[in-house]
């Protein structure tokens, strides 16, 4: 997947340099957008790389900025006819979380917390179709196939050859309980838990119900980070009708923090293994 252009994280540092080039002319986003006529939320949209930028917005924004270096600008200029290829999750059709698939076919490091279901990364097929089956109870089948496919394919992240330097997961103790899909489904999903979980770069924790309360108990999140120094990380959250990202130092450092603490709550790394591994064996009697 590196090998090819990926266009969400070309938006991403698209934006980035369009930002740094607004605060080098000491400019607010309210100015640009008035000497090009445009809403000011269309700026922030494309300087957060939330929105395509045309090689047309490039040009006005450097006319804006005084870019009079022919090399920088020829160089948003690419990045922007970059940033609107279409990745490979595109194949699929319309995935609603495709701003994340990109973010996460380009991180090199994911810290995530999920308190309901396995990590789409860490699925098997059976356990995704009943997922995504009784999480969205009006997707027709074909629909339903098409987004287990999407997941399938973003495990290549963990078995292909570009893998992740790092996969962190903490899990609450419900995500083994709850009976998704039928025993066997859920039997199957724990034993490749355990499974994934010996690999060296995959961490995977769980915090008991005897614990009590705890952090994660506000929300599921995730902390994505990337080889690029100009890439800032983001912490992401998955909601029903959009999803949530951000990325400022402040909140990067908050949820950095929240992470930490439910580490410390959950069970060992070995701790861990051996409790699914109990529960995948109380589900095959």
């Amino acid at each position: 997947m590196s090998a090819s252009v990926n266009p969400t994280v070309r938006r991403r540092r698209l934006g980035a340099e369009l930002r740094r080039l607004r605060e080098l002319r000491g400019m607010t986003a309210e100015e640009v957008a008035g000497r090009l006529m445009v809403s000011q939320s269309k700026i922030s949209r494309l300087e957060n790389g939330r929105r395509s930028i045309s090689q047309r917005d490039v040009r006005d924004l450097c006319d804006v900025y005084e870019v009079e270096d022919e090399r920088v600008r020829t160089g948003l200029m690419e990045m922007a006819k970059e940033s609107r290829q279409r990745g490979w999750w595109h194949e699929f059709g319309d995935i609603p979380y495709s701003v994340y698939i990109g973010l996460e076919a380009e991180a090199s490091s994911i810290r995530a917390y999920e308190s309901s279901f396995v990590p789409g990364l860490l699925q098997t097929r059976e356990y995704a179709e009943a997922v995504v089956a009784g999480t969205q109870p009006d997707t027709d089948p074909t629909a339903i196939r098409r987004r287990v496919d999407v997941r399938l394919k973003r495990q290549h992240r963990i078995h292909g050859e570009d893998q992740l330097g790092s996969l962190w997961v903490v899990i609450d103790e419900a995500v083994l309980r709850r009976q998704v899909g039928g025993a066997r489904v859920m039997a199957e999903q724990l034993y490749q838990l355990v499974e994934l979980g010996e690999r060296a770069n995959i961490n995977l924790q769980v915090i008991p119900f005897t614990h009590g309360a705890h952090p994660g108990m506000t929300g599921t999140f995730s902390l994505l980070e990337f080889p690029e120094s100009a890439d800032s990380t983001v912490v992401y959250f998955e909601g029903v009708t959009s999803d949530l990202y951000l990325e400022k130092d402040a909140d990067v450092r908050r949820y950095t923090n929240l992470y930490d603490h439910l580490r410390a709550a959950a069970l060992s790394v070995a701790e861990s293994r051996s409790m699914i591994a109990t529960i995948a064996e109380e589900f095959m009697k």
